[in-house]
């Protein structure tokens, strides 16, 4: 079992010195990660029993699964917008050992580079929310140890009643939010807030899908008419889908605070996905993190595997 995860993590490692960029209309999309980690496969996979899970994602012997905290570059003309920006580099030594982050690994402000952009091109910022792998990056520590925004010239886009949620958490998912992610942000005047839909640039627009929690969003590129006239449109689907194994709709994490809400955003938008042919992006698909869906029996959905230049 370890021998297959090393495979992957090899695997997986070996890919990161490609250029996983794609053209959708008039958006550039460049794929990029804050590294991989490590998580519970259990609470990854909820109800399912670890006799299925394990088939696709094989754990580790401290029964964690392998993922990544992807992110995407959408560039259109003057426009640079980031969705998500990933763990973070504020994590100490025992949480890093129990995320399993690798020490030395790349992180996202130098992936962002390596993709050929610059920290200050960014100038917008889409969070689909605010647990603390998804808004790690938002900001980091100056010199005198104050967090400020990380992108400079950003405006960073954030869903209102998720900011509201994530400054009065419960007791189940107050581990999830770290203040310092986003109140910075407030304070430096740079933050969009908006009810359940924003385009923050023309084709791009984040969609609340609840289910993981009750006001994160999936963002939807829409980019044209292909040549033969079927839609050109992309999904990230955040964590309503956050690797290729949840695909099925009852594949659920345990994390999720409104499972059936869930699956119920996942029969809504999965079908059209499928039908019109989207691009798939899942956030923390470590493996194959860009597919199609495919309706494989009646009901039923898979993804296909796309191959990014």
């Amino acid at each position: 079992m370890l021998s297959i995860l090393h495979a992957i993590l090899r695997r997986y490692e070996s890919s990161r010195s490609r250029a996983y960029v794609m053209q959708l209309g008039p958006f550039k999309l460049t794929l990029i990660n804050d590294g991989v980690f490590r998580l519970d496969g259990g609470s990854m996979f909820g109800a399912v029993p670890r006799t299925l899970w394990q088939k696709v994602k094989p754990p580790d012997e401290h029964n964690r699964i392998l993922m990544t905290t992807n992110s995407l570059l959408v560039e259109c003309g003057a426009d640079l917008l980031l969705i998500d920006t990933g763990i973070g580099g504020r994590l100490d030594a025992r949480a890093r050992a129990m995320f399993g982050l690798e020490e030395g690994a790349e992180r996202l402000p130098a992936a962002i580079r390596r993709a050929g952009y610059e920290l200050g091109d960014i100038s917008h910022v889409l969070l689909t929310h605010l647990h603390f792998d998804h808004c790690g990056w938002n900001t980091r520590d100056d010199s005198a140890g104050r967090p400020t925004p990380t992108f400079p010239k950003a405006r960073y886009w954030l869903e209102r009643g998720e900011v509201e949620h994530a400054r009065h958490p419960n007791r189940r998912d107050r581990s999830s939010y770290e203040p310092r992610n986003w109140e910075p942000l407030f304070e430096a005047g740079v933050v969009e807030l908006f009810d359940d839909r924003a385009e923050p640039i023309a084709g791009v627009e984040a969609c609340k899908a609840p289910g993981h929690n009750a006001d994160m969003c999936i963002v939807l590129i829409d980019g044209g008419k292909s040549e033969d006239g079927s839609p050109n449109k992309a999904v990230w689907w955040a964590d309503l889908v956050p690797t290729v194994a949840h695909v099925p709709f009852p594949w659920i994490m345990g994390f999720d605070l409104f499972p059936l809400q869930t699956m119920e955003n996942k029969e809504k938008w999965l079908p059209q996905a499928a039908a019109e042919n989207w691009l798939c992006f899942f956030g923390h698909e470590a493996d194959e993190p860009v597919g199609r869906l495919v309706e494989s029996k009646p009901g039923r959905y898979a993804a296909i595997p796309v191959a990014m230049s």
